[in-house]
């Protein structure tokens, strides 16, 4: 467990720090928003970051996101200060600690931060046979190729082997190759040189780098670049990279895992990927059952969700009736662990009474009928329409409907995510002018 504490140091934050220690956290701290940032960017990694909740919390979240740096962000402050502590929630902190600092909460929070990161749900015999092969593979150095629907757990399993092999105590580092354009996904990988390009104002490390002594997963690398795929065939090969706009290889220790929701043998027939690469990444190959393939995952999941979503809300915590269940086990969940995630998250919100009903499941084909329905009834069906008008209204519905989730809508509409971050850049185009 890595900690990064944002803020000033005084007598109530050093006991904190050394009561994370004893929990087995290295801790390190940065006294404002911009070298906290700075420092996770230049490689040295964090599981959590502790802040004052004084502080700009969006500031610091959104300047996470800018740099595409996914980490729980806990909120500290003073004991009575009750209005700051709905602030700091309000503002994307996933929890609040009260100081002087209480150990057994701080003990109570990393562990949950360590268990969300290394519990891998299920209760079927498919996921038993992906979990015995996850565990007898972990210790090696081996490439893994995960692969499955999106939505099926690819991420949540690639931690999974991390936390069980002997780099668990090193940086786990993942980049989702789908959501980066393509200009900037080299420098994100490999990093540059200041000047390498316009607006490279300083030197930037990549993924690679961060993760050295580690563990880099490549997240649907399906989507990347051909160009670039010999590039990244190299640095597998020989364990070092050459950042943009350098001169000197950088030689580097780490593990290599990769995901993909497609077939790649498939792609490398349509030229879409390289075939070296593949059997470089391929060494060993966990394929992951789609959702409606493992259905005794379904009340596990359901539960897990309903006390997680009920947790974040504040609000009571309420048994799922058997007719709901039923209903979440008949269908078909084209957007597996996720779309169910999602169901779950709104169930807890829109639920009255003392159970979880029917009512309060919204599934996609639900609101996919009801929406045809609304649109017969009030324009008259889809006459009169233009394509293109019907079109951009499917990818936001769906959008909409997987809350935010791109990845999600694109398996949803059968289109990759490429082609859906270009028909999205183009709607806010549209807007603008």
């Amino acid at each position: 467990m890595h900690l990064l504490i944002v803020g000033e140091l005084n007598s109530h934050v050093t006991e904190a720090s050394m009561i994370a220690k004893k929990q087995g956290a290295n801790v390190t701290q940065c006294s404002d928003i911009s070298s906290a940032i700075q420092s996770i960017a230049s490689g040295k990694s964090a599981d959590a970051i502790f802040i004052d909740a004084r502080l700009n919390i969006v500031a610091l979240i959104e300047g996470l996101k800018a740099e595409r740096i996914s980490v729980t962000v806990i909120a500290y402050g003073v004991e009575n200060d009750s209005k700051l502590a709905v602030e700091a929630i309000k503002s994307g902190a996933q929890e609040y600690i009260p100081l002087p600092p209480d150990a057994q909460m701080i003990a109570a929070v990393l562990a949950a931060i360590t268990e969300e990161n290394n519990t891998f749900l299920h209760a079927s015999k498919a996921m038993d046979k992906i979990v015995e092969m996850a565990n007898r593979i972990a210790p090696s150095d081996a490439s893994v190729l995960i692969t499955g629907e999106s939505g099926t757990g690819k991420e949540v399993i690639a931690r999974y082997l991390h936390n069980k092999s002997r780099r668990a105590s090193m940086p786990f580092v993942s980049v989702n190759c789908a959501a980066i354009p393509d200009n900037l996904l080299e420098s994100e990988l490999f990093g540059h040189e200041k000047g390498a390009f316009t607006g490279a104002a300083q030197r930037r490390i990549g993924k690679f780098e961060e993760s050295n002594g580690g563990t880099l997963l490549l997240d649907e690398i399906s989507e990347m670049d051909t160009r670039l795929q010999a590039k990244l065939l190299r640095a597998i090969q020989e364990r070092e990279i050459d950042r943009v706009g350098g001169s000197q290889p950088v030689k580097l220790d780490l593990r290599i895992l990769a995901t993909s929701n497609r077939d790649l043998k498939k792609e490398v027939e349509e030229g879409n990927f390289r075939e070296d690469l593949l059997f470089r990444l391929n060494v060993i190959e966990l394929k992951l059952p789609p959702l409606r393939e493992r259905r005794e995952d379904i009340k596990l999941f359901a539960e897990h969700f309903i006390h997680k979503y009920s947790e974040a809300n504040g609000v009571k915590e309420l048994p799922l009736s058997i007719s709901a269940l039923q209903k979440l086990e008949q269908h078909n969940w084209s957007g597996n662990v996720r779309e169910l995630e999602n169901t779950m998250h709104r169930a807890v919100l829109l639920a009255a009474g003392n159970e979880i009903e029917e009512d309060a499941l919204l599934l996609h084909n639900e609101q996919e009928m009801s929406s045809q329905s609304q649109s017969i009834a009030v324009g008259g069906g889809l006459v009169g329409r233009t394509v293109e008008d019907v079109e951009k209204n499917l990818i936001l519905d769906t959008l909409n409907h997987c809350l935010g989730n791109r990845t999600q809508a694109a398996n949803i509409l059968g289109i990759s995510i490429r082609t859906l971050r270009n028909k999205l850049k183009l709607y806010n185009e549209d807007e603008d002018n």
